[in-house]
């Protein structure tokens, strides 16, 4: 048999996690109970725990034991999300709120607001010149209660300053950016988004609460205005572990 003896023990446990043999929420035996059952020593069963809780599968709660970490449902993201934004609001809702099944008052939004430059990367996107004044706008999206995406959305200053839309204090907002900036006269018409996987950062690990060996969707996204760059969002992050890109392609 190839691989070191703490690969086999961690395979060997997270089939059962997989398979729901180790349901989310039960706690794993004890070290030297697994090192019997395994027939290998507890440093072996270590170096396996350490392997699960990297890909996210467990956690360690102190002197308390190891357990099956809960696993939030996988949601499908779909191309055509934008279109709950674009709509009449005859409830308060977002494309984020739409994609997760909440309602708004399961839906909770970290943000933090600063005037930055843009770098040369930003300044790409926007199609602007490198030193443009720009509002930086960080945010975690929460769906009941549970960390599910991070954002770094940007906007000119030259659109958004000394308008309600700068304003944090008018976070969330329904319809989100495309109901922001059509209030200032500026309606999105096109779309694009660029998506890639990586794995996380250390903060973001954190943040989101993933293991640091569970990949993520890193999306970057501008909105458009009559062929103008409006908003740039670089990048959202969301779970590998939880979502499903759905994307349809008209012929």
């Amino acid at each position: 048999m190839s691989g070191h003896a703490y690969e086999h023990v961690a395979a060997e446990i997270r089939d059962a996690i997989l398979n729901g043999t180790l349901a989310p929420g039960a706690r794993l035996p004890r070290h030297a109970d697994l090192a019997e059952q395994h027939g290998v020593s507890e440093i072996v069963i270590r170096q396996a725990v350490d392997d699960l809780k990297n890909a996210g599968l467990v956690e360690t709660r102190g002197r308390g034991g190891t357990w099956v970490r809960e696993r939030p449902p996988v949601r499908r993201i779909s191309s055509q999300r934008y279109q709950a934004d674009v709509g009449p609001q005859d409830v308060p809702q977002t494309s984020f709120t739409v994609d997760q099944g909440v309602t708004w008052s399961q839906y909770k939004l970290d943000k933090a607001f600063r005037w930055v430059v843009a770098d040369e990367r930003l300044a790409e996107l926007f199609g602007v010149d490198a030193g443009a004044r720009v509002l930086e706008r960080r945010f975690v999206f929460y769906a009941s209660g549970i960390p599910s995406q991070t954002s770094r959305s940007c906007l000119l200053a030259a659109d958004v300053e000394g308008t309600p839309v700068a304003d944090p204090q008018n976070e969330p907002w329904p319809g989100g950016n495309i109901a922001q900036l059509r209030t200032l006269g500026i309606h999105v018409d096109d779309i694009t988004e660029s998506v890639a996987t990586r794995m996380p950062t250390p903060d973001e690990a954190t943040i989101l609460g993933i293991g640091p060996g569970v990949p993520v969707f890193a999306i970057t996204r501008r909105m458009l205005a009559a062929g103008r760059v409006v908003e740039v969002a670089d990048p959202i992050v969301i779970p590998g572990d939880r979502a499903v890109l759905d994307y349809q392609i008209t012929l």
